[in-house]
């Protein structure tokens, strides 16, 4: 197999998992990277908007945005750090984790159904040469 063409496919695949994705959150109307921030904060709690930023790999002002656009909808919240009061977390609310139980359980429906045509032991295989691409 050409290395092309192994690029080619795991781009074409990649390119449907995220045209797949934008669909799965279209009727939560929430963008992917919204669906993304509150994935960062459901799995790490609480944290500083920069810390946001590094987990999502964007720029800080981007997160703010993000971050602006989930409080102006009632899905996270900005507190005072404990730890330094002149430093800002954000927050979950409780909208904010419904609705990421919400894209938590779409996304993985669609997972099962765009990786469904395999057979177990095919995926399971998958699964090994991600992880091992991953780390």
């Amino acid at each position: 197999m050409e290395d092309s063409t192994l690029s080619e496919l795991f781009w074409a695949v990649a390119r449907r998992l995220r045209h797949l994705s934008r669909e799965t959150l279209e009727p939560l109307t929430v963008s992917p990277s919204q669906g993304r921030a509150l994935a960062v904060l459901m799995r790490h709690g609480p944290i500083r908007p920069g810390a946001l930023a590094g987990h999502l790999r964007i720029a800080a002002r981007s997160a703010t945005e993000v971050v602006d656009d989930l409080e102006g909808r009632g899905l996270v919240r900005r507190e005072p750090d404990p730890a330094d009061r002149r430093a800002t977390l954000v927050a979950l609310t409780d909208a904010g984790r419904a609705t990421g139980e919400r894209i938590k359980a779409a996304r993985h429906a669609e997972t099962e159904r765009f990786f469904g045509a395999l057979s177990a032991a095919d995926r399971a295989e998958l699964a090994r040469i991600l992880r091992e691409l991953r780390d």
